[in-house]
């Protein structure tokens, strides 16, 4: 699945830079974006060369809307950190939101060879390509995934792959006797994905009416500020239209 990475700091130089990162973390876990932003601002004016502060920071910007900063924090963050390039799934997102498809193509391409399992990353690449070559090619070049043992994983995979319907996620997602927590998360994923599948579609009412559902069932992963940030994107080209 897609990990949260790089929440913990360990490498970065100084008492006051530390203070800083975890005061700003404290904060993006209240919801306090500004603050958190302000406070990453001090300790990469404190210490340069804190790649955890330019990641940190690069996940705040994408919560605040700021796609390009976003981007521009992630790349330092790798440029300090060039060991971390494969891995950084939320790059390749916020390369998809960019417009720059075939930088989040790679990027989850590169991804791939960490995870071979995860559904997400098969997905994502996939609607980069969708966006670029059409979703016959996307779909013909999906990427082939493991077991992701995640429910409604499986579904939403052959729900992109053309094999499934977007009813047959959302069952999925509500069998068995799950607890009300566990049906929270699956009910969350199986929204975002079904809408971002309608938005692929080129449907965006639905993709709109799937997002809006997916950021009410809240959960604790940066996937749902995805979902969030893309509601509020889709609401305003809608209404723009």
């Amino acid at each position: 699945m897609f990990v949260l990475l790089f929440l913990v700091v360990e490498s970065v130089r100084g008492d006051t830079v530390d203070d800083l990162l975890r005061s700003a973390a404290a904060a993006d876990k209240e919801g306090q974006y500004q603050k958190a932003l302000d406070l990453l601002d001090k300790a990469i004016a404190t210490d340069p060369k804190a790649g955890a502060a330019y990641q940190l920071r690069g996940l705040t910007k994408f919560k605040l809307g700021n796609i390009a900063g976003s981007i521009a924090d992630f790349d330092k963050y790798i440029d300090l950190e060039p060991k971390q390039k494969a891995r950084h799934w939320q790059r390749g997102i916020s390369y998809y939101y960019a417009g720059r498809f075939d930088d989040g193509m790679r990027q989850f391409e590169g991804y791939q060879t960490v995870d071979s399992n995860d559904v997400e990353n098969a997905v994502w690449r996939y609607l980069c390509q969708a966006k670029k070559d059409g979703i016959k090619k996307a779909r013909a070049d999906m990427l082939k995934i493991g077991k992701d043992a995640r429910v409604p994983m499986k579904e939403i995979y052959e729900l992109f792959a053309g094999r499934l319907k977007p009813g047959d996620v959302l069952d999925a997602a509500k069998a068995g006797k799950p607890s009300e927590d566990k049906l929270n998360e699956r009910l969350f994923y199986a929204h975002l994905y079904l809408g971002l599948f309608f938005e692929s579609e080129g449907d965006a009412k639905k993709a709109l009416e799937h997002l809006t559902v997916a950021a009410d069932h809240k959960i604790g992963h940066y996937m749902w500020d995805v979902a969030r940030v893309h509601r509020d994107l889709l609401r305003k080209d809608i209404k723009k239209k």
